[in-house]
């Protein structure tokens, strides 16, 4: 990898490492950070379906888990996208290489440049938003046994789970132990999921600087290279034609690129979109029932 473009990949480099997604990681490594993902991931679903069982046909109770099966299976479906498709995301990934080595000029390069870093960017900014917004969502579990020491009361306050789940053991005896498995099985998982949504925007926004560069050197079709202002002289139809020629010829390789990248990730996307779908039907279904008792209990009053 070239020192000179590489440095915008280190982001999604170190972040796929994590999980087994990147291609150029030794089997036997990729393989161990699949398993320690989907350990972590099944982890989680035991206590979730133990909660399911225990819930005896509640509704209310069967809702409240059922939103967190969806993204332990979202990141089984992401993790898993990744690594049945790691063919693929090789060959993604070797083009990328390839295109960046096959750059003419100057421009061409600050194009490409501004696409990588955008996808640094947005890579960058969607890790640290998930690893820290999760540890701070998971950490609210903590605000009961914050407040019995800040604002103590005659008894001590229900405690609240980092998510709907059932250990098989006393709650609040062993609460801290259930709360450093939950941080520390969640972040793990996690890393399947940033992995997976960082690599699909490294492509993208690489396949979009493709057809930028395309669109530059169209643009720059009749001028000469050493002279912006001073257009080829007419009589070299040749040069034109080679020039369009290579062109036409970049232009199939960036639609190819793109073809491969909706054939490896269009059929996860729509599996996603459906559970996530019916997440958020869940997830209103519940704001609905709530909104009906706070009615319930308000009209009482009159």
């Amino acid at each position: 990898m070239n020192a000179k473009w590489s440095h915008h990949y280190d982001v999604i480099k170190k972040v796929s490492s994590l999980s087994g997604q990147w291609p150029y990681q030794r089997p036997i490594t990729r393989l161990f950070c699949v398993i320690l993902v989907t350990l972590s991931t099944i982890s989680m679903i035991i206590p979730q379906i133990a909660k399911f069982v225990k819930c005896n046909g509640n509704l209310q109770c069967i809702f409240e888990t059922l939103t967190s099966y969806m993204l332990t299976t979202v990141t089984l479906v992401k993790l898993y996208t990744c690594y049945f498709n790691r063919c693929k995301m090789k060959d993604l990934t070797d083009r990328l290489y390839v295109d960046w080595n096959a750059l003419e000029t100057s421009e061409e390069y600050n194009i490409m440049k501004k696409y990588a870093k955008n996808g640094r960017r947005y890579s960058l900014g969607y890790s640290l938003y998930c690893f820290i917004a999760l540890c701070l969502f998971l950490s609210m579990s903590l605000l009961p046994q914050l407040l019995d020491v800040v604002l103590p009361l005659n008894k001590s306050r229900p405690i609240l789970l980092t998510y709907p789940g059932y250990y098989f053991v006393d709650e609040r005896e062993y609460f801290f132990y259930i709360f450093l498995h939950a941080i520390v099985a969640w972040e793990i998982s996690i890393t399947g999921i940033v992995a997976h949504d960082c690599i699909f925007v490294t492509y993208v926004e690489h396949v979009c600087s493709m057809f930028a560069v395309v669109g530059f050197r169209l643009e720059q079709l009749f001028y000469n290279h050493n002279d912006q202002m001073k257009t080829i002289n007419t009589n070299t139809d040749d040069t034109c034609r080679k020039r369009i020629a290579f062109i036409v010829h970049a232009h199939r390789k960036a639609l190819r690129y793109a073809q491969l990248l909706e054939d490896t990730f269009s059929v996860p996307f729509a599996i996603q979109i459906l559970i996530v779908t019916i997440g958020m039907s869940i997830t209103l279904l519940q704001v609905l029932q709530t909104s009906m008792s706070y009615c319930t209990v308000l009209s009482s009053f009159q």
